[in-house]
């Protein structure tokens, strides 16, 4: 509106940083306690070097491996985004996990437990009912596995924005404040705000997105501010 500017707050790595509460591996938990850019610290552990000598094409080939292994992507599939041989994305994907340890027993977990009950949980207790992963059909029943992995990190990240969303409108409101929540997308909160407010609500959403919930790492929010979407990106 006239007057007012756009505040885009989103959270940093929160799939990650849930990976790394759900999973509670010491490497990964490490990275986020101290700050490292958590690409260059899986490649790091991945290709087993200090991270100051890690390259950018080590880099991309562990942020890839991040979110592709969040997402239980095959070596043919990590292949695909690498634009490499399926032997080196598997032993990739071989050398990830023995990096992370820990990772690999919670996916394995993940999997074990929606087989038992046909569903997995959000650490909220919202269910994702899984039918599927007793399915005779191999690519119905992988689909299904992917899933027992992905929704309790997905569907968490989901609750938690959800819990941060009440928090600032309760605030914002308590406080006889202008501004307006308009908008989400995905992990990212926006807001059309009064220019002489601009400081006080930004303080607001950052400090209720950080604090929604308390994890074994920290959540981590960064805001920005805009005459458009686009710039506050």
């Amino acid at each position: 509106d006239e007057g007012c500017k756009i505040l885009s707050a989103d959270y940093s790595q929160i799939e990650l940083r849930l990976m790394a509460h759900f999973s509670q591996d010491e490497h990964l938990l490490a990275a986020f306690r101290s700050g490292q850019d958590i690409h260059d610290a899986t490649a790091a552990k991945i290709f087993k070097q200090p991270i100051e000598a890690v390259t950018k094409d080590q880099r991309r080939k562990a942020k890839t491996a991040n979110f592709g292994i969040l997402y239980g992507i095959s070596a043919f599939g990590l292949s695909q985004q690498l634009d490499c041989s399926r032997t080196e994305a598997k032993q990739l994907i071989d050398d990830y996990f023995a990096a992370f340890p820990k990772i690999q027993s919670f996916i394995e977990a993940q999997k074990s437990y929606a087989r038992e009950h046909l569903y997995v949980e959000t650490l909220f207790g919202r269910k994702r009912y899984l039918p599927d992963i007793v399915s005779h059909n191999a690519t119905v029943r992988a689909f299904a596995e992917r899933n027992a992995v992905n929704a309790p990190v997905q569907g968490t990240a989901a609750d938690i924005i959800k819990i941060a969303m009440v928090a600032i409108h309760r605030e914002l409101k308590e406080r006889n404040l202008r501004a307006q929540m308009i908008m989400q997308v995905h992990d990212e909160l926006n807001f059309n705000v009064p220019i002489d407010e601009v400081e006080t609500v930004k303080q607001i959403v950052v400090d209720n997105m950080q604090n929604a919930v308390h994890l074994s790492v920290p959540l981590i929010a960064e805001a920005h501010i805009g005459h458009s979407w686009a710039e506050a990106h």
